[in-house]
């Protein structure tokens, strides 16, 4: 498994600045701070980051037995250095202009205009520091008549009709619109945020000038749609729910085996071949209902029934070792434990124990490795997700501040 790496990133000596909690904002900024970034995320005293109470589940002591510290924060928290700061306070709202003067990114998630009666908005932060990139992560955007709204993972995927393309179809067993299993629309928005950051650092380089990234979950929803939407706009025909199915493949989808199911993702005529002849059914390749994608797609009531008698006389084990070596996409339904102990997942160094470090009783805390994967510059592995203010003191006093001057802002609760 992964260990801490003490290599410098791809995004070594920028500083980010994390106003941002749940989920969308902090997932861009991990990514960032994986890339190398020095990530510093700002945090209410005695409270936290939202998902740091969002358990069960919990992270476990180094006995084994829960702690009141949920494993939700872990999951896009990591590389980050944690400082507790009341920005509702005049004291700790200098601390943060102060922080935002010497950063190259900031991220938030508040509602529109929410940062600007603490004179931590865009406007008020780029006349401090014209280089900053601003990342501000919301429901709606910063225009338009829902701008003002509170927007939630659940609530996009259901409005941006995300919604009405997952599940089974209406009138089927279980019918009806299911959300997916992860908050699919927040950590896009993380993925396209971080990206969108990444382009104005770029840009930077050439004007000198930093800017603001409006960055809104509905938008990414729309996006994220892909064929779906292409599909709409060029036919005006709305696309409905079908299961593990594909609007347009066939076969694309979970079959019945011996011993449970599997999935076949077949995606040209010559895969369906080799599968029709591994099989024991070459002819099938050569029915003309058959023989090309759209013939299967459009006959596919006749070939998926037909195909299913044959797939359950064999386990799903069985399947893929005779499928293997003809290119034959063709793979279990694991769970997530059954996910993590497989061979491929093992080999490519998926889970990773950060130690801790924060005299908490949580000795390290697992997660999943970065998916980027760069021969130069890989992801810098630091520090794990952190306890709440871990690094407040060591951030203050490099931004100037003595001992002194500290403790006198923990006395007044600024920190």
């Amino acid at each position: 498994m992964a260990q801490a790496s003490p290599a410098a990133g791809a995004l070594a000596g920028i500083k980010v600045l994390d106003l941002s909690r749940v989920l969308a904002g902090p997932w861009c900024t991990q990514i960032l701070g994986d890339l190398g970034a020095d990530v510093v995320k700002v945090e209410l005293p005695g409270a936290g980051d939202d998902t740091r109470h969002w358990g069960p589940p919990f992270l476990q002591d180094a006995q084994g037995q829960d702690t009141d510290q949920a494993s939700y924060f872990a999951a896009c928290n990591r590389n980050k250095r944690s400082v507790t700061i009341d920005m509702s306070k005049p004291q700790g709202q200098a601390l943060i202009r102060q922080l935002a003067g010497q950063a190259d990114v900031l991220v938030e998630n508040f509602k529109v205009g929410g940062l600007a009666k603490y004179g931590l908005d865009y406007a008020s932060l780029a006349a401090l520091n014209p280089r900053l990139v601003y990342c501000s992560v919301t429901g709606f955007g910063q225009t338009g008549p829902y701008a003002e709204r509170a927007g939630y993972d659940l609530l996009i995927q259901a409005s941006s009709g995300m919604m009405s393309i997952t599940g089974r179809a209406d009138g089927e067993p279980g019918g009806g619109g299911v959300r997916v299993g992860v908050a699919l629309t927040d950590l896009f928005t993380g993925v396209y945020a971080s990206t969108a950051v990444l382009a104005a650092l770029r840009a930077r380089e050439q004007t000198g000038r930093g800017q603001h990234v409006d960055m809104a979950l509905l938008d990414v929803g729309m996006a994220i749609l892909a064929n779906q939407a292409a599909g709409y706009l060029n036919t005006g025909k709305v696309p409905q729910r079908q299961g593990n199915s594909h609007p347009s493949l066939a076969p694309y989808q979970d079959f019945p085996t011996a011993d449970g199911a599997m999935l076949l993702a077949i995606g040209n005529d010559g895969q369906f071949a080799r599968w029709c002849e591994a099989a024991g059914q070459p002819e099938w390749a050569r029915d003309a209902r058959f023989a090309t994608n759209t013939a299967r797609v459009h006959n596919r009531t006749a070939l998926i029934p037909a195909m299913e008698e044959l797939t359950r006389q064999r386990s799903t084990a069985q399947w893929v070792a005779l499928l293997e070596d003809k290119a034959v996409p063709c793979g279990p339904i694991n769970d997530i434990g059954q996910a993590f102990a497989d061979p491929q997942v093992v080999a490519r160094g998926l889970r990773l124990d950060l130690p801790r470090g924060a005299g908490d009783g949580i000795a390290s805390v697992a997660g999943v490795a970065s998916p980027l994967r760069l021969s130069e510059h890989p992801p810098v592995l630091r520090h794990a997700p952190p306890a709440l203010g871990q690094h407040t003191e060591a951030v203050l006093r490099e931004l100037g501040l003595q001992d002194a001057d500290i403790a006198g802002l923990r006395s007044a609760q600024v920190i």
